[in-house]
């Protein structure tokens, strides 16, 4: 009996119980995820540059206790790996801004903003390339130097 008056409640009331959404309702919560996600995604990008920031600057400190030149292409390195990888994140941060029902002024600026950040990038992988190329190649020109110098001994 309980259950039949239950069901009678339910089909009595169910615009109380189960009510449609307001206009609006489900999209301005959409919006307000989105906005989350985005604030969330911008700050993950912030964090990595300040660990970046103090990755970098704890090997440029090491490397002036006793001056190596050398270092100091590590230390370069390091900020741009976590910069690159901050790049990404800001990148997604600002196409996340535009997309909900984006305005064409911010699809313009969204436009610039990602061949900027793009460029950029793609710098600073083609520096990281070059200098590992570089590094790799005094790694072998000291070993051949090495081997032939034990030769010539």
């Amino acid at each position: 009996m309980f259950a039949y008056h239950a069901l009678g409640l339910l089909q009595e009331g169910t615009s109380v119980l189960i009510q449609a959404p307001r206009e609006g309702a489900t999209e301005g919560t959409i919006i307000n995820a989105v906005q989350w996600l985005r604030l969330i995604v911008e700050t993950t990008g912030a964090l990595i540059i300040g660990l970046g920031v103090l990755a970098a600057g704890y090997q440029f400190i090491r490397a002036l206790m006793p001056p190596q030149l050398e270092s100091f292409n590590g230390v370069r390195l390091t900020l741009a790996r976590f910069l690159a990888l901050a790049l990404e994140f800001q990148l997604g941060a600002d196409i996340l801004s535009t997309a909900i029902a984006p305005t064409w002024d911010q699809i313009g600026k969204l436009g610039a903003i990602a061949i900027i950040r793009t460029a950029l990038n793609y710098f600073l992988m083609r520096e990281m390339r070059d200098e590992r190329g570089e590094g790799k190649e005094e790694g072998r020109s000291k070993k051949a130097k090495g081997k032939s110098e034990e030769a010539v001994a």
